[in-house]
Parts: C-alpha cells; structure tokens; sequence
C-alpha cells in the first residue's frame, strides 16, 4: 500500500535551517509529481511546494520563495524540502503528499517549530 513518511522536523531558531525527507514506497514514485503540505495551529491545510517527476518544474508559495527548495531522489523514492532562513510563521506539521494538489494521499506529518 501507499506509505509516506515524513522525517527531520524540530525545533529551529529563527533564521535557522531544517531538511525535511519524504520516504515514499507502495507505488512507482519516478512517475507522480509530489508536493508538500503544512497545517499551522487552528489553520487549514497550505500547499507549499510542488515538484515535476523528473524534479525540473517546481513551484513555491509566494511567502517560502527563495527560502525553500524542494527535491527529489527518484533512486532513493525520496522527497525533501530545504528550509532556509526559517521565520516563527513557518510553524506548522509538515506532510509531504502525491501529486500537484497537494490533496492526495500524505504521511503523517513531520512538526517543524520556529522559536527563539
């Protein structure tokens, strides 16, 4: 079956880093874009980035462009976001999903807090 899973959250200070992974098994992870999801405190779900098969078309929401990268290793069926220059509003659990939507099948989510 679809399983994703989610690693590498924590706790960061304020312009400080984080490497989110995705570890992806149960169906064939080279042919499906993937995304990732964060869900702060009393808020709805937000799609944060998305990224092409063969990892050469992404996309980023506005407020993490320029701070966060998203990869992919299709060898390793793992996905990854880069996160840079963190601010506390990066606050939230981290889901990484199937497809462009970022609606699709997820994982349980990796806790990313951003606090001095």
């Amino acid at each position: 079956q679809v399983q994703l899973v989610e690693s590498g959250g924590g706790l960061a200070r304020p312009g400080g880093s984080l490497t989110l992974s995705c570890a992806a098994s149960g169906f064939t992870f080279s042919s499906v874009y993937m995304s990732w999801v964060r869900q702060a405190p009393g808020k709805g779900p937000e799609r944060v980035s998305y990224i092409s098969t063969g990892g050469k078309s992404t996309w980023y929401l506005e407020a993490v462009e320029g701070r966060f990268t998203i990869s992919r290793d299709n060898s390793k069926n793992t996905l990854y976001l880069q996160m840079n220059s963190l601010k506390s509003e990066d606050t939230a659990l981290y889901f990484c999903a199937i497809g462009v939507s970022g609606t699709g099948a997820r994982g349980q989510g990796t806790q990313v807090t951003v606090s001095s």
